[in-house]
């Protein structure tokens, strides 16, 4: 390729077309079944969120091929549509996972280009994983290039790196060679948008699907020959340049050496990850000093800039706002216990006894504080003072208890909209994923 020095672009599309799926740890397997777990929970709770609706009814509008499905909608749309409708619906709760290095959610924009080209193409199991833990690799390795940043710029990673992450899984998945996949990394990156400015409303959930569904797009078109510039993401006016990245190229170094999925945190909490840290130092304070409700006089947050660039919201006038409000979730917490998707509706949002403890309720940014680290102090009537620090992304679980845990969130969700019995089968099929000789079966039975 080229003139034989090869940049930072090409090297990645090196990576996609040299890695050898036998070459990954058996270990990072595990950890992606347990991340494909958690996104089918996500997903098929999400599945009759109104945005998903408002798709469904567009891609119907639009027409084409019925190629893969729309999981929990007994249809099936073109794979473009399918990633499109998926992605937005698993991402349409906010209950996902996250990971630092990535700079947002990286399941919602690779498991739905991936499992809708499989199922159209007739892919097995051991290659979906494969293709996953290969673009979650690519899509890490970007996002450390380009730094806290191109996030604090006001561009969504979720969306961005979702572009490229998709494009290099399913650029693995077609087999493409090096050039192509270098190809595919240039088309997604000349896509790549996705704005912070639109977190709580419908727009976020869309920034998934539309990434995962650039991404096979991407692919698909570089399959054909569709041609772009071999350094899109370190050239002049690239990516990096364009979107406030750093282009630094020393993560380049742990490519095909680390594989990230062990730092994929999992929520269990229905609102934005930067509400996690408070909402567990807030839990931790209560359950640990006994404080009852009544007793207190005042909450002080302070959490990173970075939280709170994403959680910004100090009021929440509809359930979605409230995914995005740290008052609206610690007082909610506090008042009725609930922070699954039952916390997030417009009805519970104007709870008298939530507004009222949101008004002693105070965020403040800590410039100290990294990532989504927090700190909670608690001002009880009686002049006491308690506190305590959370951050979630460092209290990940151990594969055996995240596995458990995840598990017991997807039983949760998936057990009241497809019943216990398929619940529990599907379970199986997810846990023994690497046997499948194609994952179109699996699709089709959602």
């Amino acid at each position: 390729m080229g003139d034989g020095t090869m940049g930072l672009t090409a090297r990645l599309g090196s990576f996609i077309a040299g890695t050898d799926a036998k070459e990954i740890p058996e270990e990072a397997f595990e950890h992606a079944k347990v991340a494909f777990m958690d996104w089918v929970a996500v997903t098929v709770a999400g599945k009759d969120d109104p945005l998903v609706k408002k798709l469904i009814a567009y891609a119907d509008a639009m027409g084409g091929n019925a190629q893969a499905t729309i999981l929990g909608h007994n249809v099936k749309k073109s794979v473009s549509q399918a990633a499109l409708i998926n992605g937005s619906a698993s991402h349409a709760l906010d209950y996902d996972d996250t990971l630092a290095s990535f700079l947002g959610h990286p399941s919602v924009t690779l498991f739905p280009s991936l499992l809708a080209l499989a199922e159209w193409k007739g892919k097995s199991g051991a290659a979906f994983l494969s293709a996953y833990l290969i673009g979650l690799q690519v899509g890490i390795t970007i996002a450390q290039c380009a730094g806290m940043e191109h996030y604090m710029a006001g561009w969504h990673g979720t969306s961005t790196i979702g572009h490229l992450a998709s494009a290099a899984g399913c650029a693995w998945l077609l087999g493409l060679d090096e050039e192509k996949s270098t190809y595919a990394l240039g088309i997604g990156a000349t896509q790549a948008s996705g704005l912070k400015r639109v977190f709580g409303t419908m727009c976020k959930p869309f920034h998934a699907g539309r990434s995962s569904q650039a991404g096979l797009m991407s692919a698909l078109l570089a399959q054909e020959g569709f041609t772009s510039a071999e350094d899109a993401l370190e050239g002049t006016q690239g990516f990096f340049q364009v979107l406030r990245g750093n282009g630094n190229e020393e993560p380049m170094d742990s490519l095909g050496k680390e594989w990230g999925v062990g730092d994929l945190s999992q929520k269990y909490h229905a609102s934005c990850h930067a509400t996690h840290s408070p909402l567990e130092a807030t839990l931790s304070i209560v359950e640990k000093e006994k404080v009852a409700l009544d007793q207190i006089a005042a909450i002080r947050v302070q959490s990173s800039q970075l939280a709170l660039s994403a959680a910004s919201k100090m009021e929440a006038d509809t359930g979605l706002e409230g995914k995005f409000c740290i008052p609206y979730c610690v007082a909610n917490a506090l008042v009725t216990g609930e922070t699954g998707n039952q916390a997030f509706t417009d009805e519970k949002v104007h709870d008298p006894g939530v507004r009222e403890l949101m008004k002693k309720i105070t965020v403040t940014v800590d410039p100290e504080m990294k990532t989504l680290e927090s700190r909670v102090e608690m001002e009880t009537g009686d002049g006491q003072t308690y506190s305590a620090f959370s951050d979630v992304l460092q209290e990940i679980p151990a594969l055996e208890r995240k596995r458990e845990k995840v598990k017991s969130k997807y039983f949760d969700l998936c057990g009241p909209v497809i019943g216990k019995e398929k619940t529990g089968a599907l379970a199986d099929e997810i846990l023994c994923m690497e046997g499948l000789a194609t994952v179109r079966s699996f699709a089709e039975s959602l």
